[in-house]
């Protein structure tokens, strides 16, 4: 049976790109004290790498692309009975290796964690830190980077990330069909076709 194509129109308004600003040498304790003044507030999200910190006001096209992956993904885990526990951006951070970072969403699998397995970032706005070299310092076990329609899939190895061709936390999700309905214009609607496509498998 043919799998129902995804609901993508065109949207008529102009993209916003994400606000970014960089500060340079940075200590760890500047860092924390940063994060201390923001507080619970949800903006700028925050990445830090060795003394350079990037304070980033997602979009509204990047949180909205962001959103509709969670829910994708929680689809997909409920419709599965697989334990999945969500935490958004949950500041992540390691003194020892100068490393942190808030993900655009992060999850468990099995039930909660002291770190996430899978960590997600939506790459709408090119420049910036580089993530992977933050996670990596983090020990997360993936990334998941959406960039230009597709979702590509990095795996820790030892002390580096390999692409891999799926998942291998949660290796029956078929996260290019994820990908095909990331840009629909309604979130409820794109879990909706997603479900059907799940189904007519």
């Amino acid at each position: 049976m043919a799998e129902p194509a995804p609901a993508i129109m065109p949207d008529a308004r102009t993209p916003e790109p994400d606000q970014r600003v960089f500060l340079h040498d940075v200590s760890w304790e500047q860092f924390e004290t940063i994060l201390a003044i923001r507080g619970d507030a949800p903006s700028p999200r925050m990445y830090y790498l060795d003394g350079e910190l990037e304070l980033m006001a997602p979009s509204q096209d990047h949180e909205k692309i962001k959103t509709t992956f969670g829910r994708l993904v929680e689809a997909w885990a409920d419709d599965r009975e697989i334990e999945l526990d969500g935490f958004g951006s949950w500041t992540l951070r390691t003194r020892a290796r100068k490393r942190g970072a808030e993900p655009d969403e992060c999850y468990t699998v099995g039930g909660e964690k002291d770190h996430p397995d899978i960590a997600i970032e939506v790459v709408w706005t090119s420049g910036g830190l580089d993530k992977l070299e933050i996670y990596r310092g983090l020990g997360t076990r993936e990334v998941w980077m959406w960039r230009d329609g597709e979702i590509g899939v990095y795996a820790l190895r030892g002390d580096r990330y390999e692409r891999m061709a799926r998942s291998e936390v949660l290796p029956e999700l078929d996260l290019a069909l994820v990908a095909s309905f990331l840009l629909a214009p309604s979130q409820s609607g794109a879990v909706r076709a997603f479900r059907a496509a799940l189904r007519a498998r």
